[in-house]
């Protein structure tokens, strides 16, 4: 059984229409753009004519409420200016024939700014506080020296043989024990 189309006469464009089924007792305007802005200003000034609500949001407290929200929210208003697109140069410099192919071998060690950017932010922390220097390459750098004289050490991997040592009688580990802290 289908039911009849209930057929309204908009109160702003005077045309009919088929109002929403859902909202078939209420609706009085129809969907064109100007007769919802003029739906939305006539139920606006519908509920400003109820008792109490032409003050509702006047008077001290609304006040007070609206002062501390700005000051919470400093330059919300302000409009946000689109982030410049910024390319960066390409280098001129030749890529290392290590990294020149996708299909060469991978390397056991991550990039160094992944390896930084990685890394928990307690060893980060330290890193910076026992350089002195809080520049993320320069925590790389250390980060890495640290990570291959660890594997050195725990016998992870070869001695690196292009590393110079001022004694080549003593152990690494006995050479990392008597190096200065601030060498690596």
């Amino acid at each position: 059984m289908v039911r009849p189309q209930i057929r309204r006469k908009c109160q702003c464009c005077r045309r009919l229409f088929v109002p929403d089924p859902r909202a078939a007792q209420r609706q009085r305007y129809c969907s064109k753009p100007e007769c919802r802005r003029t739906s939305k200003v006539t139920s606006q000034n519908r509920w400003l004519r109820k008792n109490g609500n032409g003050d509702y949001f006047r008077g001290p407290d609304e006040v007070a409420r609206v002062q501390r929200w700005r000051r919470d929210h400093p330059g919300y208003w302000k409009s946000k200016k689109a982030p410049k697109s910024t390319v960066q140069a390409p280098d001129n410099q030749t890529p290392k024939s290590s990294h020149s192919s996708c299909n060469a071998p991978a390397s056991p060690l991550s990039p160094l700014q992944d390896q930084c950017l990685t890394q928990n932010p307690v060893i980060v922390g330290l890193i910076s506080m026992f350089t002195g220097c809080a520049l993320q390459e320069q925590i790389a750098a250390t980060a890495q020296r640290l990570f291959l004289h660890g594997r050195e050490i725990l016998g992870h991997s070869a001695p690196d043989p292009s590393r110079q040592y001022h004694d080549s009688k003593t152990s690494p580990a006995a050479r990392s024990a008597a190096s200065d802290p601030a060498d690596l």
